[in-house]
């Protein structure tokens, strides 16, 4: 279960919807500049002060507000205004993501009173990946699908994702926000193999989810940005997930310990540290993430070697 994170220094705008970047339209932006409290995404913050981060304007010692009218020196280029994405344009994985979810939830409601309905098609429990049987593509297969008894479950994790993907994908890019989502979504599920019941199946993206917060607390972080709120709603959101009942904690820890080693890593490849221009190293990124690949494919094979016939009959 998930909720949506609040902006640390001040209020959304009067009609409830989110504050957005005046430099970046379709982004959502949760920080405010500690000068002139304008909002700003994670690609307009710069380190400030013990007030905050600053926005890019601020930093430079750019005035905000319009700048004045003038007419060109002859011979000068005009300026051309650049158009900025907004929309399914500026994070497309993101509405994907939403749209592919709510598509299997209906395929689940349909096929709900099956004994092999698209819900046990695509859940995963430790047994998928053991010497018994091995169905590997189920630990990223679960996040697609949810609790059919009702649609708490899809639509929490579904207005985590709205509104955190937002914010993230246009800063990182479709492919890094991509490869966030399906990584915590893996890691997720190793945690589970290692921790939980074998047979005790496991579904929901809340595993991704908890990928994002973790990704959104470093990487606002990097940035200077103010982190208490971020911090505040993972820990109430961990807590609910150990108080509850039929809530898979294993799951949302191990997402965001996965979240949190991808977003180091999109960090130390470069194009996330503060104050810097946001040039990222493709190839070291990429590296990095086969790295974290590789690392939950080796604790997928030694967790599913601990899964015996002993361990399953109890």
């Amino acid at each position: 279960m998930s909720t949506t994170p609040s902006d640390p220094h001040g209020p959304d705008s009067a009609d409830g919807t989110p504050p957005v970047c005046p430099r970046h339209p379709g982004r959502a932006a949760y920080v405010r500049c500690a000068v002139c409290r304008r909002p700003a995404c994670l690609d307009c913050q710069r380190p400030g002060s013990a007030a905050g981060p600053v926005c890019v304007d601020c930093a430079s010692g750019v005035v905000a507000g319009p700048a004045p009218t003038a007419a060109p020196a002859a011979g000068a280029a005009a300026t051309v205004p650049v158009r900025r994405r907004t929309g399914f344009a500026a994070s497309p994985v993101t509405w994907i993501l939403l749209a592919v979810t709510v598509v299997v939830y209906a395929a689940q409601w349909m096929t709900r009173d099956q004994a092999s309905g698209v819900t046990e098609a695509l859940w995963y429990a430790g047994l998928y990946t053991s010497p018994y049987g091995m169905e590997p593509w189920r630990m990223a297969s679960y996040a697609l699908v949810h609790d059919v008894t009702g649609p708490t479950h899809l639509l929490l994790n579904m207005l985590a994702l709205w509104v955190i993907g937002r914010v993230l994908e246009p800063a990182l890019g479709w492919w890094r926000f991509l490869a966030l989502y399906v990584l915590s979504a893996v890691g997720g599920a190793v945690f589970a193999l290692w921790v939980s019941d074998p047979l005790q199946p496991v579904v929901g993206a809340s595993g991704a989810v908890y990928g994002m917060f973790a990704a959104l607390f470093l990487l606002t972080r990097v940035r200077g940005g103010q982190v208490r709120s971020i911090a505040v709603l993972i820990g109430l959101n961990l807590v609910f997930s150990f108080l509850l009942p039929g809530v898979a904690w294993q799951v949302h820890v191990g997402g965001l310990l996965t979240g949190a080693v991808v977003a180091v890593v999109f960090s130390l490849a470069g194009g996330l540290r503060p104050g810097r221009a946001r040039v990222p190293s493709v190839g070291a990124q990429a590296a990095g993430l086969v790295v974290v690949a590789a690392a939950l494919a080796a604790l997928t094979v030694l967790g599913a070697a601990r899964v015996t016939v002993a361990g399953l009959l109890g």
